[in-house]
């Protein structure tokens, strides 16, 4: 399965705060591998700003939580996706079975 994960900071406090929280994540990026079961096929940072973007594919969705359950400065969100083409495919099908059945 097809996901695109997005990130931003989590809020904190103080500048204080933010600056920790900053070179807390580069002390555990630096050693973090990704999970096996991982293709990675885009993985950018938004600029000037703290978060970003990562399109992957797994079939283990319980490496994407350990992903975001990693990095706990950040706020997830994940995203199923299917490539567009596949998606119209699926959406012509519905629309002809629609059209037999239920006109």
């Amino acid at each position: 399965m097809k996901y695109v994960i997005s990130w931003r900071e989590r809020p904190a406090a103080s500048a204080r705060d933010y600056e920790a929280a900053h070179d807390r994540v580069l002390e555990i990026f630096k050693d973090w591998k990704k999970p096996a079961s991982f293709t990675i096929h885009q993985f950018v940072i938004r600029v000037g700003d703290y978060g970003g973007y990562m399109i992957l594919e797994t079939d283990k969705p319980t490496d994407i939580h350990y992903f975001t359950s990693f990095f706990a400065v950040f706020e997830f969100k994940v995203e199923t996706v299917v490539d567009v083409m596949d998606a119209v495919a699926a959406e012509v099908a519905a629309i002809e079975f629609r059209r037999k059945n239920f006109s």
